[in-house]
């Protein structure tokens, strides 16, 4: 029997003061870039440090939003949001590349991240800004999403990203964080969640239906004063059920070797 494994993805740089015991459980991890949280300096500690473990590095962009951290619906046109999506990711490849290190993915956040399952013209417009700035970086999405195909239209390599503490609705989606009981806050709960996806490649809906679901990482919150635990106790789980937490298999990486 082939042996399960799957890429954990961890949320850093964002202020919360658990970023060096969060990189002890992450594969990889997408760094803020400043506009919901962060700045130049913690984005050089951060990446220092995963590139002195191994971590992958990914780009975490947002919406100019750091009053409510992303994670309030805006309305950008899809030139600002490719050149929003450019900025921030452009800057922490600069802080990375003096450390002799690479960016390797981008994975939008908050309601950017969300709004892109919505709104394909949005999702084109990061996904575009990506591949304009560099055709070898990998989009984190949501796993089936509309991101990810998009994604894989335009040629890049894109990694569908499922969620142990986040609520999914009947098509799939994430429930938003302003309806009820969208964040699961029950660790077993959550655990469960998670093992669900990774062996059984589906998800209970919030309506109690199964979904199908194939994550290839799944994201590991960062914000939160439980979120060390939190992974402790993921990783636990995942360990239990004998699937083995490994970095993904980068087809853009050795791209990149290669051009």
């Amino acid at each position: 029997m082939k042996e399960k494994t799957i890429d954990l993805n961890v949320d850093i740089g964002e202020g919360f003061g658990h970023d060096i015991e969060l990189l002890g459980y992450a594969t990889s991890v997408n760094v803020a870039c400043g506009w919901h949280a962060g700045d130049p300096l913690t984005m050089r500690r951060v990446t220092t440090e995963a590139i002195r473990r191994g971590v992958a590095i990914g780009a975490h962009p947002s919406f100019p939003d750091r009053e409510n951290f992303g994670r309030a619906v805006m309305n950008l046109s899809p030139d600002e949001v490719y050149a929003g999506v450019q900025y921030q990711a452009g800057a922490l490849a600069a802080v990375v590349a003096g450390l002799s290190g690479r960016v390797m993915h981008v994975k939008p956040h908050g309601a950017l991240y969300n709004q892109a399952e919505e709104d394909a013209d949005l999702a084109r417009a990061i996904v575009h800004a990506v591949r304009d700035m560099d055709p070898h970086l990998a989009i984190f999405g949501l796993a089936g999403g509309q991101l990810v195909r998009i994604a894989r239209e335009e040629g890049l390599v894109a990694i569908e990203e499922g969620f142990a503490d986040r609520a999914y609705t009947p098509a799939g989606k994430l429930v938003p964080r302003s309806q009820l009981n969208a964040l699961i806050e029950n660790d077993d709960a959550a655990c469960e969640q998670a093992i669900s996806m990774v062996c059984d490649r589906r998800v209970r809906a919030s309506d109690g239906s199964w979904v199908a679901i194939s994550p290839q990482t799944l994201c590991l919150h960062g914000d939160g004063s439980r979120a060390v635990i939190f992974a402790d106790q993921i990783c636990a789980a995942l360990t239990k059920a004998k699937v083995a937490v490994q970095p993904l298999k980068r087809a853009n990486e050795v791209a990149a070797v290669v051009d």
